[in-house]
């Protein structure tokens, strides 16, 4: 199913696709945009069959952030209008950071703004060696507001305290090191190694993932006492007894492959 904005896609593996095409205006996202990806993601989230969720971009920009013609409507808002106006692009955010799913980002061009806080919010940032980065909203006179929360989990608090109120560019390299993004690679190589991160998610066991992925929010910043200690020895318990479990250590010890892996990609709507 394809929008003016975005193309949306799901194959027979489960793995979920959304694609910000706009390569026009690089990518830049409007109300509309932000309402569509938003009820995409929701839709993905509610369902069962999708075990990978990937955001991509056309053209040569992953995303310029707030689109021109946006601004220069918010100018005219009144404080309530821009309120109103910023919680859609905070649900957009908070959606996209909460997916049950794994979420990947495919970075392979410049991120400003909002496009760096879709990155954030995303679990694994594969990008090009030749992207590059910018917070740019003090430059406007604005502020990262509600992309804050996710970029200052991604690269840290001493690193947003430079790049929040410098506005500078920054390369690749530095979001690596930043750990805006996971790994780095050549321009005709970073779809190839989406592509065989996405195989590697997709041969793990899927509810085995989506345990997994929920177990980093029960246990980040938790003191290790007795209830943490308890609550870890019940969720690998029940995962051990689950026919999930069962058939992955079977299939382990039985030297064969697992019940769950998948079939080569096929496109569907």
């Amino acid at each position: 199913m394809e929008t003016t904005a975005i193309v949306i896609n799901k194959d027979e593996r489960g793995v979920a696709t959304i694609t910000l095409n706009r390569p026009d205006v690089h990518n830049a996202f409007d109300d509309a945009l932000i309402r569509d990806m938003t009820v995409a993601l929701q839709n993905f989230n509610a369902d069962e069959s999708v075990r990978v969720v990937v955001l991509r971009s056309t053209g040569k920009s992953f995303s310029a952030g707030a689109d021109l013609n946006w601004m220069k409507r918010m100018a005219s808002y009144s404080w309530n209008q821009n309120y109103q106006d910023s919680l859609g692009l905070a649900t957009l955010m908070q959606t996209l950071a909460s997916m049950r799913q794994p979420t990947v980002a495919v970075v392979q061009g410049a991120a400003f703004g909002g496009g760096v806080g879709l990155v954030a919010c995303c679990d694994i940032a594969l990008a090009s060696d030749k992207a590059s980065f910018c917070l740019s909203e003090v430059k406007l006179g604005l502020i990262p507001a509600v992309i804050s929360p996710y970029v200052i989990e991604a690269i840290g608090a001493r690193a947003a305290k430079r790049y929040f109120v410098s506005a500078e560019r920054f390369p690749a390299e530095t979001a690596l090191r930043l750990g805006l993004v996971h790994e780095l690679f050549d321009a005709e190589q970073l779809e190839q190694a989406a592509d065989t991160l996405i195989d590697t998610i997709l041969s793990n066991g899927p509810v085995a993932v989506l345990e997994a992925k929920k177990l980093i929010k029960q246990v980040e910043g938790k003191v290790i006492d007795e209830e943490l200690i308890r609550h870890t020895a019940q969720k690998i318990s029940d995962i051990r007894a689950s026919a999930e479990g069962k058939e992955g250590i079977g299939a382990f010890l039985e030297k064969r492959s697992p019940n769950w892996n998948v079939k080569p990609a096929t496109d569907i709507d």
